[in-house]
């Protein structure tokens, strides 16, 4: 026997074929929606974690922020006291400079060289007084110079020809100077002196015989 199907089976299998397609793109578009929402998940977490990591260093940033302004601080009193230090021990080494002073202008007057007036304005001095020449103000700025550690930078302010009266009445031909130097602190005066003495001491144990 035949048999004949006079259903629409073209309409049906396109309704089928329909069916199949729009399951599969709603299958689709829900997997397409899971992955973007996933994703969106993940960069949400990613980024609440770099804010609270941004939050985290700025907390940081501000307790260093804190932190470096006490050093600071610490560092300006630390150097304010110091300071003071440093004045304590220039006034306690200031007390002995006159009589290092006169000492060492005894010590490097050359003959015929004398003082008439000394003025002293915290380190600078100030010295008038009158030479038998000129040669011999040269010779005190050499002395004062290069002969001692508590004088330093001698310049010549003024020199100006003179006449002295001897007790014969006898007019004699002198210069009249003025000279600045500057005294140097004791405890710098310690320190240029060191180094001259240690160089003298080689030359002085090979200069010493050697007893047999």
């Amino acid at each position: 026997m035949i048999l004949i199907n006079l259903l629409p089976h073209r309409e049906a299998a396109r309704k089928r074929r329909r069916d199949i397609f729009n399951l599969s793109l709603g299958l689709s578009a829900l997997l397409g929606g899971l992955i973007a929402g996933g994703v969106f998940l993940w960069y949400q977490a990613e980024i609440s974690a770099q804010q609270n990591a941004n939050s985290i260093l700025s907390t940081e940033i501000k307790r260093l922020e804190g932190q470096i302004k006490d050093i600071a601080s610490l560092e300006t009193e630390i150097a304010a006291l110091k300071a003071r230090q440093q004045a304590v021990e220039d006034l306690q080494s200031d007390r002995n400079l006159p009589v290092h002073l006169l000492t060492e202008l005894v010590k490097q007057l050359p003959d015929g060289v004398f003082v008439a007036k000394m003025v002293q304005v915290d380190q600078s001095v100030t010295i008038n007084g009158t030479a038998q020449s000129n040669e011999r103000v040269s010779e005190l700025l050499r002395n004062l110079g290069n002969n001692t550690p508590w004088f330093a930078k001698p310049e010549l302010i003024e020199i100006v020809a003179g006449s002295l009266t001897l007790p014969t009445k006898e007019q004699k031909r002198v210069s009249n100077f003025v000279i600045k130097v500057r005294l140097v602190r004791a405890t710098e005066a310690e320190k240029l002196a060191t180094p001259s003495v240690a160089s003298s001491a080689p030359a002085n144990a090979a200069s010493t015989p050697v007893k047999k």
